[in-house]
C-alpha cells in the first residue's frame, strides 16, 4: 500500500499569509513572455483536485492561492473568495501537485549516443510539462547546471526548481565511461564528494561499475556533508547497496543483480538481463530484497524510459517529434522501426520484452510491501523531458495503481524523497503553490495529464502552450 495521506482534513479557513513572493514583474523578459497569471491572490473555483496525498479526487473546489503560498482548499462554497482576487475558472479542470522528477537530466541522450546539454529546451519542456521540481539524477556537466539553477532562481530562465546531482562516479574497470568520474581509491572518493558538497551539490550518483569499498566511502563522506547518494546499479547489487547505506536506487527491477547466480563480488555480470528475463516473480527473493529496501527505508525510482527501451511499446508521439530536431526524430524512428523487428536490431538493454513487464510488477509489490516509489524519465531515446514525467504517470496506472495513488508517486513521493515534503507536494494550506491546472478529469482518464494548461510556480501561472511551442524542433540542438 502507499503511504496513508498526509493530512485528512484539506479545507481551513481562509487565513492570510504574508504575500512576500517575488512577482514577475521582476523577471526578466524570456521568463515574462510566458507568464499567464501574477496577481497577489488567485482563486481557482470549480475544479477537481487530485491532492497528491492518494485520497479520491476532490470534486467542485476552490484553491485560493495567496503570494507563493495556498491559503484555502475547499468545497465550492465554503471557501471565501477575498476580494480582488484573479478569478480562473476550473470547470471541465483537474488540479494537481506539481510533477517532481526523480530522475531528471539536463543532457538527452541520442539514439547515435551522443549527448546534448540542454540548458534551453529542457526547463522549458520540464515546466510546460507540469513539473516544477527536478532533480538532476546524473550530471555531464554539473557546474553548467549550478548556473541554470541559479538563473531560474533569480527569474532569468524559465525552468523547474531544481536538485543537483553532482557527476557520475564509477571504479576503474573493463569498461571506459565517457564524461563520468573514475575513482581511484577510497581517498579519492572521499575527496569528490567533498568537492560537489562544498559546490552545491544536494545528491551523488553512482553508476554500474563501482567497487563495495569504493562506494562504502562515497556514501560515507556524503553522510557527512549531508549529501544523499542515489545509484543506478549492477556491479553492486540492490541488497548490498542497502547495506552499505544508499539512500535510493534507480530504475527498477532491470538494474538489479541480486537474482544473477554468475554474479561475483564488484563485477556487473554479463549476464545479467538473461537471469532477469527468467526471474520467476514469485522467487522468495524478490520479496527479500523489497523487504530490506522498505525496512531501511530506502526509495525506488521508476523511470519512463525504461517503455522506450522495450520492444512492442509505443514509440515517439507527434508531440515528441515535433519537439526533436527533424534528424534526431529520424533517428529515433529508425530505432524504434529496429527495436520492433522479429530479432530487434541495436538492442540497448536485451531481453527487455520480457523484463519490462516484470518491472511493473517489482513496483507494485516494493509499493504494496510499505516501500516509497518516485517518479522520473531518464530523458533518452525518445523518452523527453516532461512529456515522460506525465508518461510515468500513465504507466503506473497500467502497472496497477489507481489513479490517486499514481499521482501521489509522481508528485508527494518525490518531495518526500527529497525532504521536501512540508513545503510541497500536495495540494494544502501553506504549502507552496507549485500546482497543475489540467484540461479534462484525470480522475477518470489518465491521459489527462497530457493537458496542462497553467502551471503555477511560486503561485505564478505559466502558459504550457507557450513554454512547449518555444522548443519545438530543439530538442538535440540546445
Amino acid at each position: 500500500m502507499l503511504r496513508p495521506p498526509i493530512a485528512s482534513l484539506l479545507f481551513l479557513p481562509a487565513v492570510a499569509f504574508p504575500v512576500s513572493a517575488q512577482r514577475a514583474t521582476g523577471f526578466g523578459p524570456d521568463v515574462r513572455a510566458v507568464v499567464s497569471y501574477d496577481a497577489p491572490v488567485i482563486a481557482i473555483t470549480n475544479v477537481t483536485v487530485l491532492d497528491g496525498t492518494g485520497s479520491p479526487a476532490r470534486r467542485s473546489h476552490t484553491v485560493v492561492i495567496s503570494g507563493e503560498r495556498i491559503q484555502a482548499v475547499g468545497p465550492a462554497g465554503s471557501v471565501a473568495v477575498p476580494a480582488g482576487a484573479r478569478i480562473v475558472d476550473g470547470s471541465g479542470h483537474t488540479l494537481i501537485p506539481g510533477l517532481i522528477g526523480m530522475h531528471d537530466h539536463m543532457f538527452y541522450t541520442t539514439p547515435a549516443g551522443t549527448s546534448v546539454q540542454s540548458n534551453y529546451s529542457f526547463p522549458r519542456l520540464y515546466l510546460g510539462s507540469g513539473v516544477t521540481t527536478v532533480r538532476t539524477t546524473g550530471s555531464n556537466a554539473p557546474y553548467t547546471e549550478l548556473t541554470l539553477k541559479a538563473g531560474i532562481e533569480r527569474g532569468e530562465v524559465p525552468g523547474p526548481r531544481m536538485h543537483i546531482t553532482g557527476p557520475y562516479l564509477i571504479s576503474a574497470g573493463p569498461v571506459r565511461y565517457e564524461g563520468m568520474y573514475e575513482l581511484a581509491d577510497e581517498a579519492a572518493a572521499r575527496r569528490v564528494v567533498r568537492h560537489w558538497a562544498e559546490e552545491g551539490a544536494e545528491w551523488i550518483k553512482v553508476y554500474t561499475q563501482i567497487s563495495r569499498a569504493i562506494f562504502a566511502a562515497v556514501v560515507d563522506e556524503a553522510h557527512r556533508h549531508r549529501l544523499k547518494v542515489t545509484g543506478h546499479l549492477c556491479s553492486i547489487s540492490f541488497s548490498e547497496a542497502v547495506e552499505l547505506g544508499i539512500d535510493n536506487i534507480e530504475h527498477g527491477l532491470r538494474t538489479n543483480s541480486d537474482y544473477d547466480p554468475r554474479k561475483e563480488p564488484d563485477k556487473c555480470p554479463a549476464g545479467n538481463f538473461a537471469a532477469l528475463a527468467a526471474l520467476d516473480m514469485k522467487d522468495p527473493r524478490v520479496a527479500e530484497t523489497i523487504a530490506r529496501m522498505v525496512k531501511r527505508g530506502v526509495p525506488m525510482t521508476t523511470t519512463a524510459v525504461n517503455e522506450q527501451l522495450t520492444p512492442g511499446r509505443p514509440g515517439p508521439d507527434a508531440r515528441t517529434v515535433e519537439a526533436m530536431a527533424p534528424w534526431i526524430a529520424a533517428q529515433e524512428i529508425k530505432r524504434r522501426t529496429n527495436l520492433d523487428l522479429p530479432t530487434p536490431i541495436g538492442e540497448i538493454y536485451p531481453k527487455m520484452r520480457e523484463i519490462y513487464p516484470k518491472s511493473l510488477q517489482y513496483e507494485r509489490a516494493f509499493v504494496s510491501a510499505g516501500g516509497v516509489l518516485g517518479a522520473g524519465i531518464d530523458p533518452a531515446f525518445g523518452a523527453l523531458p516532461g512529456f515522460g514525467n506525465q508518461r510515468a504517470l500513465e504507466l503506473l496506472v497500467e502497472a496497477g495503481f489507481s489513479i490517486p495513488e499514481a499521482v501521489q508517486v509522481v508528485t508527494a513521493n518525490g518531495a518526500k524523497i527529497l525532504g521536501r515534503l512540508p513545503e510541497r507536494g500536495t495540494v494544502e494550506p501553506g504549502k507552496l503553490a507549485d500546482l497543475v491546472l489540467l484540461r479534462g478529469d484525470l480522475a477518470t482518464d489518465p491521459s489527462a495529464i497530457r493537458n496542462p494548461v497553467t502551471v503555477f510556480k511560486g503561485g505564478i501561472g505559466y502558459d504550457s502552450a507557450k513554454l512547449i511551442g518555444s522548443v519545438k524542433g530543439q530538442v538535440g540542438i540546445r
